[in-house]
């Protein structure tokens, strides 16, 4: 079986911006409210940063518990993991998620700026630079077999769309604008050219666009 490169529970607004402007060190999401953004999953039984029982079932719940399925390593941008810009100077930071990162898997974070791998809990974060082919080998090597998540941002989702890398996604669309910021599209149907396209309504406000290759 292939494996595949696939976006999961990537959020944008309505006007398809997946976090907003002034991404600082206090705010990964620039002016965006990450907590109204991502209101669908933060509730949810399976909402990866989970730390005590309980929480909703019901669609949203469903699609998030696909975060982890048979995925072997993640794909994010450098600004998913950090703020900086340039050149790295703080290599004791390591990273918003605290001392048990969510991915529990190794994450490539692409950026041109050399700083070495370290572990955390069960998660290797690996900095690497070079076409975004040759990334997507070093993290199907790393995988072992299993699927690759490509984590974000927008821009980075958007670099691999362009390349024809991409296999699957799914987004949610929260119903609110931001205006400026990080987009992944003007419309979801822009991909249809390319991509089989369900739309699900969920009862949370939020709808779900999920596209595989045609």
């Amino acid at each position: 079986m292939p494996q595949l490169l696939k976006v999961q529970n990537f959020t944008v607004s309505a006007d398809g911006y997946g976090a907003g402007e002034d991404q600082s060190l206090e705010r990964p999401f620039g002016h965006a409210d990450p907590g109204t953004l991502l209101s669908w999953v933060f509730p949810t039984a399976s909402f990866p940063g989970r730390t005590a029982p309980g929480g909703s079932r019901g669609l949203d719940d469903h699609l998030a518990r696909d975060f982890h399925h048979d995925i072997g390593a993640e794909i994010m941008g450098a600004h998913k993991f950090s703020p900086h810009r340039g050149p790295w100077t703080d290599h004791e930071w390591q990273g918003w998620w605290g001392d048990e990162p969510p991915f529990h898997t190794p994450v490539f974070v692409l950026t041109h700026h050399h700083r070495p791998s370290f572990t955390l809990a069960d998660t290797t974060f690996h900095f690497v630079d070079g076409p975004l082919e040759e990334v997507l080998d070093q993290a199907r090597t790393a995988a072992r077999g299993r699927d690759v998540r490509l984590g974000g941002g927008a821009q980075t989702i958007r670099a691999f769309l362009e390349a024809d890398l991409v296999d699957t996604l799914h987004v949610a669309v929260a119903p609110l604008e931001l205006g400026a910021g990080t987009r992944l599209w003007a419309s979801p149907d822009e991909l249809d050219d390319r991509y089989h396209h369900d739309v699900v309504p969920s009862p949370s406000g939020v709808v779900h666009h999920l596209l595989w290759r045609r």
